[in-house]
């Protein structure tokens, strides 16, 4: 029973606007202008304008007549109030100049730096991260009349959203998962600026700096572990040539005549570096002999 009179008193709310002549929009309310309810002052007013304007016809037309480029919509306001259509543009709109006044929006995508942000990881390592933001009005009305200041809104939500994302992260995640980061902020700040008209187009993490004592441990890190790595390849190396040399052993000790011809051509390679040094060759079966000799007489 509570739910029902909850919903019966919000459609009640809602029909009662809507006769009052609220204008509800992507979520924005604002009050659409027209000229029931401005009171006797405002209908003076209304018709003196229109009045001096037919008077000084054509020289009012420079007043009156106002141009928006293709980017800009102008959003305008009669005795305080919206008027009906929303925002004008492109091209050429007519004002009343004593009871009109209007406020022209840029439409084109617009980009900002967030300040560089001391965020305290959830590793808890201090990091400053910087970023950059791409933005747009998407709508006109909104932007004007939801918040004061679309821009410097935007500027200060993007500051805290990044605080408050990279938060949450590990120092190994923010400078491995970039990507994800920036599309998570982007969600977040389009959903948070929807309200102002404002369409947040990309988000990019530029920067992210580490402390000198932090990064001089990392880099001793790597260096530990590229030394590391160096030792074990240079083993597994050692390791294969041992192998090689113990299978040429064993091929050289299957014939009589190999380790003569090995000699001679170790020999020959020597002759050929046209050194100075005197090579005196002894015959392998003179030493073969003596150590036979050796041998029997232990």
């Amino acid at each position: 029973m509570a739910d029902q009179k909850l919903e019966l008193r919000i459609c009640d709310e809602t029909e009662q606007e809507m006769e009052n002549g609220k204008t509800s929009a992507n979520g924005f309310e604002y009050t659409a202008a027209s000229t029931e309810g401005v009171g006797c002052c405002g209908w003076v007013l209304t018709i003196l304008s229109y009045l001096v304007i037919g008077i000084t016809l054509p020289f009012s037309l420079c007043f009156t007549l106002k141009v928006v480029q293709e980017y800009e919509r102008a959003v305008i306001f009669r005795l305080g109030r919206l008027l009906p259509g929303g925002a004008k543009g492109p091209g050429i709109f007519f004002v009343v100049p004593c009871t009109d006044e209007y406020k022209k929006v840029d439409l084109r995508t617009m980009s900002f730096d967030v300040p560089p942000q001391e965020i305290l990881s959830k590793d808890s390592v201090t990091v400053a991260v910087d970023a950059v933001i791409y933005f747009r009005i998407k709508n006109a009305t909104a932007s004007i009349v939801n918040v004061s200041n679309a821009n410097a809104s935007t500027r200060l939500l993007a500051a805290t959203t990044l605080r408050n994302v990279l938060g949450t992260k590990t120092m190994a995640e923010i400078l491995s998962d970039r990507e994800h980061i920036s599309h998570t902020m982007q969600s977040i700040l389009d959903e948070a600026s929807d309200p102002w008209g404002i369409l947040v187009e990309r988000v990019e993490i530029k920067d992210v700096r580490l402390p000198v004592q932090l990064q001089r441990a990392m880099a001793a890190e790597a260096e530990a572990a590229r030394e590391a790595r160096a030792k074990v390849i240079a083993a597994e190396g050692e390791q294969r040539a041992a192998r090689a040399l113990r299978e040429a052993a064993d091929v050289m000790g299957e014939s009589s005549g190999a380790m003569q011809l090995r000699y001679l051509q170790t020999l020959n390679s020597i002759s050929a570096e046209k050194n100075s040094t005197i090579i005196f060759p002894i015959p392998i079966e003179m030493m073969s002999t003596m150590y036979n000799k050796e041998k029997s007489s232990k």
